[in-house]
Order: C-alpha cells, then structure tokens, then sequence
C-alpha cells in the first residue's frame, strides 16, 4: 500500500493587529523551544563544526542556557535588544540562541559595517548590548557614542579599546540550568537591518514565527533529514544565512559546518572532507568553483543539494555544474530581508526546466502583481509584486512612516518588477528602480545580464542605467571577467538573442569581482556613480555638457 505523506494543517490566525494571515497550525511556540526538543530528541548529534571545534546539541543547548542566564544577570531583559557583530562562528549561533531563549531581540550587524554605520544601527533601536569580534574591536563607536549600550562582550579575545567583558567571562559563573523562554510566536526575534540603498536602513522586525514558518518551508521542498550538513559560507548575519542555514539546520537536528568567509578553493575543500550535503550561495560562487582547475577530481559525491536565490542562475552555469557535479541538485527561491527570506522556491528539476524563474509560490504565501495604478494585471504581464506570508515584519523598528507605506492590507510591497505565468511561475525582472530607460523602451537589467553570463569568460554582469541628454539612459555594463573581453564581440552576441535597444551602450571589464553588500549580492549604486561620471566624461569630450 501507498503512503501518502500528510499535508500540514493550515489556519487563518490574527497577526499583529491588522492582518490575516495563513499559518502552519503544527510549530513550536518560539525558536528556543524549537532548539530545545531537538537537544531532547538528539543531543550527541553534532550541531556545529568551527575549524577544529565541534559542538554536539546538549553542548549547544546548555551553552544557550547559560547565555540566556548570564545575560539576565548583566541586566539585560526580554524585549531588550542584543548586536552580535560577529562573524561566521560557534559563538555566532549560541548567541542569538542564548538571545533568543531569554525573550530578548537579537541584531544580527555584518562584518563589514563601518564604526558609523554600526553607530547608527545601535541607535536607532537603542541596543543594550553588543557582543563583537576581538578583530572587530577596532570599528566599535566610542562608548559616548551609544549610550543606550550598558554590555560590552568581547567573544574572542581581550581588546582594550573599550570597557568590555570577555564571554567566557560572561558565562563562567552562570546558571546552565534550563531556562524557558518567556515570549510567544509572534513577538520579535530579529532585527534585520536593509541594505540602505537610499538613505539610512531600516530594521526589519522579524518574528520567532516567521523563521519557522520559512524553515518547515525550506524542509519540506528540499526534503531535508537529521543527518544533512550544510555549509555556513555566507554571512550569518543575512538573512538567507540566518534562516536558510542556521535555523534549517537547527530545525531538523543537523550539523553546520561553518566557514568565515567565502574562497573557491577552501569551500570544495570543505564539501570533500566534511562531506557537506547541502549549500547556500549566490550564483556568482558556484562560477567561481566551477573555475576551480581540480573541481572534476575532488570527491564532492556527497553534495546533492545546491540552493541559490537573489538570481536566476545563468544556463551555462546550470549546464556545467550538471556536468561536473550529476549528483547536485539546484534549487532557486525568492524573497527579502522583509519576508523572512523565500516566498517561493523551485522543485527539484525546475532549476534547468525554468532558468528563468524563482520558482512557485509557497504555502501560505500569496503573491499579486499590481501595475502603477494598484490594479491586478493578468497572467505573464510585470507589475510590482505585492507579498503576503506568515514571514512578512511586523514592521520596520521604531518608523512607522516606512511601515505604512510598505506594508499595506496585510501584503508588503517589494519594489521588484515580476511576473506570474498561468502555471504559477514567478519571474522577478529587476527593481523598479534598477529598470533602465532608453529612449522609452524598457530594459530589464537581469534578463540582459543573464544574456551576458553565457558569453565565453565571463564571471558576472550588472547591467546600469547611464544618463544621455538624447535618450534619457543609456545601458553601461560592468563585467568580472577571467581576462579579455572583446567588446564587440560581446556586443554582437547580445543582439543575436535580444533586440536592439537591449544591446550595451558602454562595458567596463575588470579582473576584480564586482562590488557587493554585506549580504553578498551586487550593489549597483557605486556603479551607477562610475557609469554616470563616464557618460560626463564622454559629453564633455564631445563638447556636448
């Protein structure tokens, strides 16, 4: 007899005072208690690797403890919120754990961030503590700077730049005693500041409900098991790492194996050895180990699961990595710092079948397509896509102008151009703010960087507007390449597959990669201010500014 697995029960629940949203009736309460039934169910499986150092989950669990009472017994209480500026690390999850399980709200800050801008973020939600890298020590504000800040924890090391205590002082002294976390699903858990493109960023308020309602997504998909182990190689610190990593993993008992950063050779390296089985990445890594000279002789059998998301994965790249690696399955999905990451996710297969899609919508998720006027528009025609999921903020921190122009009638308006095929299909086109204008004519910044991937040594594209007094843009394109690119060459090749006013007006090429932000996708801005000081510079030659 066949079995049929049993769809999860699904109910309409009130949310944050406004909205109605579907929800996964079947959860735990909060994302302390989901780590602790696991440390119940499976406490000698391991949980985390860092270098050398393995944890197993009663290690995990009982250090979480101790966080959570040493924390209290700084004065730090539920609802206060807590910066772990740290990098990729052991101490990176067992404190936001050890936030998580004392009911307070954890900001996770990038290891990228200058003094400023971190100086910026700890005001704006007035943290009462900061938890930093001896590495980092040189980048925090001074401590007149951030007066709501009464903790200073040191986790590596003992810097004299400002009055700190170190963690294992912390927790040396503290209760390891189980400590129950005081607050409800829907309460914050997160603070997730925005890139801030556009002004200052803004804190995204994302609830313990939310990460679990997007990691059983991500389970059920994927079709992950207690043995996984999953490599750490983006920022935890974003939310693709923080929900699609460490709370996956957390979620289903299985093991992190944890990196500080991204180098090709290092991560084959660590799939080999440490026989990882499931990764997240931004397409441009998965090139960059395909450009790895011994990739085709490691031992990488054990990987079978490859997720991307931020862009569709260009052909060629999709058609080597099946060469090279038959067993790996890639998966694409789409979402936001404001969504709690994806909203929709392909199925196995539909990585190759749909290159250009995100994938379909995810349970609970419902997604409209609104053109200028908030008017529905049909199937396969591009709008603005409005989102509603249980994962959507409860708002942005302590700005409730933003929220109200974001988030309206339940759904959060992205600012992303896409489109919904009849088979339900998401096509995310560009931003609306990234969509170039020339001469009238639309040009979708990712349908021609797409176009360009495949051209031969190419590593990654971005496609910018560059203003011109006769068309009003033009299209500049900036290219991290092996080596030479002829340009014309690139040019005749666009044409071929595009029409003619798609085809690039400038190329830079450069050997370095192109700049990204500290979730490690492209960030266009700087290249929008050399493309504009270019197209100056070419008027000016031409006598015509």
């Amino acid at each position: 007899m066949t079995m049929v697995a049993q769809q999860p029960l699904i109910r309409i629940e009130a949310l944050y005072g406004d909205r109605l949203v579907p929800c996964y009736a079947d959860r735990p309460r909060n994302l302390s208690d989901m780590l602790a039934a696991v440390a119940a169910d499976r406490p000698a499986a391991p949980a985390i690797v860092d270098g050398a150092r393995q944890w197993d989950y009663l290690t995990l669990d009982t250090e979480t403890n101790r966080i959570a009472n040493a924390l209290a017994a700084s004065g730090i209480a539920a609802g206060e919120r807590v910066a772990p500026f740290l990098g990729n690390s052991i101490e990176f999850v067992a404190l936001l754990f050890g936030i998580w399980r004392l009911g307070a709200i954890a900001v996770p800050i990038g290891t990228r961030q200058s003094a400023a801008e971190l100086e910026y973020i700890l005001n704006q939600c007035s943290a009462s503590a900061l938890c930093f890298d001896a590495e980092l020590a040189g980048r925090l504000p001074a401590c007149a700077t951030i007066p709501t800040v009464k903790l200073h924890v040191c986790v590596d090391g003992s810097p004299t730049t400002v009055p700190h205590v170190t963690l294992k002082d912390l927790v040396a002294s503290a209760d390891a005693a189980k400590r129950d976390c005081p607050v409800e699903g829907s309460a914050p858990a997160c603070i997730m500041y925005t890139s801030g493109t556009t002004g200052k960023p803004k804190g995204a308020v994302l609830s313990h409900l939310g990460f679990l309602h997007t990691a059983q997504n991500y389970e059920r998909i994927f079709g992950y098991r207690p043995d996984d182990r999953m490599l750490l190689t983006i920022p935890g610190s974003h939310i693709s790492g923080l929900l699609a990593v460490v709370v996956v993993m957390m979620r289903i008992g299985g093991c992190i194996v944890s990196l500080r950063g991204f180098k090709a050779a290092e991560v084959l390296e660590i799939i080999e050895t440490q026989r990882i089985t499931a990764a997240v990445m931004v397409p441009a890594m998965y090139n960059l180990c395909l450009l790895e000279p011994d990739i085709a002789r490691r031992d990488l059998s054990s990987w079978r699961i490859g997720h991307f998301g931020g862009a569709a994965m260009p052909e060629i790249t999709i058609q080597r990595l099946a060469e090279v690696l038959p067993n790996l399955e890639l998966y694409n999905g789409f979402g936001a710092t404001e969504t709690t990451s994806a909203v929709t996710l392909t199925e196995r297969g539909d990585a190759a079948r749909y290159p250009d899609s995100v994938g379909t919508l995810l349970p609970c998720v419902d997604i409209r397509v609104l053109d200028e006027a908030g008017r529905e528009v049909p199937h396969g025609e591009t709008g603005e896509l409005w989102i509603r999921s249980p994962g959507n903020a409860i708002g942005y921190w302590d700005n409730p102008q933003a929220t109200r122009a974001s988030f309206v009638a339940g759904y959060w308006r992205s600012g992303d151009i896409g489109a919904l095929d009849s088979q339900g299909y998401l096509r995310v086109l560009d931003r609306i703010k990234d969509m170039i204008n020339r001469g009238g004519f639309k040009v979708y910044c990712v349908e021609l960087e797409n176009v360009i991937q495949r051209f031969e040594g190419v590593i990654e594209a971005a496609a910018v507007a560059a203003p011109c007094p006769v068309l009003g843009e033009r299209i500049h394109v900036f290219l991290h390449a092996t080596g030479a690119i002829d340009v014309e060459a690139l040019r005749a090749f666009c044409a071929e597959q595009l029409a003619d006013y798609k085809t690039p007006d400038y190329v830079t090429v450069s050997a370095t990669p192109l700049p990204r932000n500290l979730n490690g996708k492209l960030v266009k801005a700087p290249l929008r201010e050399v493309a504009r000081q270019a197209a100056d510079s070419i008027l000016k030659s031409e006598g015509k500014r």
